[in-house]
């Protein structure tokens, strides 16, 4: 038996690579390859992207939280999950407030999307509630909400040194320092 080594497929060929004068002319030539594409295609430094989402807020004044789920939030959610291009759909309600918030597919038109809410829900009304105010619909952009939400609150074992007042009057501070920030809206 012999303790030469052999090696296989590849090490011969990895072996016949780093011997053979082609191999600094095909690095040179994929190098110049690739600067030649970094440089040739399109980049944007902040690309816009469209991710429209519809608010469609109710005032449903004297309707409790739990009565408004049933006769305003799930019907108004209804209609609008009917809407074509609607991703999702997500609601907050709250004693005398509805808000239901529809986010469109990436790409869609923002005008669009606000106008076929509009339609559809003007179409639909009669499966909401009489006497409550035609829905305010608004529309917005991927741009327009929070990237940081600050909360305060006092620890458990300091609660007792901080009132609601005194903790508001932090936040009306902090957001007034913050305003002065260039770039923060």
């Amino acid at each position: 038996m012999s303790d030469e080594f052999r090696p296989g497929i590849s090490g011969t060929l990895t072996r016949v690579f780093i011997n053979s004068p082609l191999t600094p002319l095909l690095l040179l030539a994929s190098i110049l390859v690739g600067l030649i594409a970094l440089r040739s295609l399109p980049r944007e430094e902040e690309p816009q992207i469209s991710v429209p989402m519809v608010d469609i807020m109710v005032s449903a004044n004297g309707y409790k939280a739990e009565d408004a789920i049933e006769l305003i939030t799930r019907p108004l959610e209804d209609i609008i999950k009917g809407v074509n291009g609607v991703e999702h759909v997500y609601s907050q309600t709250r004693d005398d407030n509805v808000v239901v918030t529809a986010r469109f597919y990436v790409g869609t038109p923002q005008d669009n999307a606000v106008l076929r809410i509009h339609d559809k829900i003007r179409a639909n009304i009669g499966e909401l509630p009489k006497g409550i105010p035609e829905p305010l619909i608004i529309g917005r952009g991927i741009d327009d909400v929070a990237i940081v939400v600050l909360t305060l609150s006092a620890k458990p074992e300091r609660a007792d040194r901080w009132t609601d007042n005194g903790l508001y009057q932090v936040a009306e501070e902090l957001q007034h320092d913050l305003t002065k920030v260039n770039d923060v809206g």
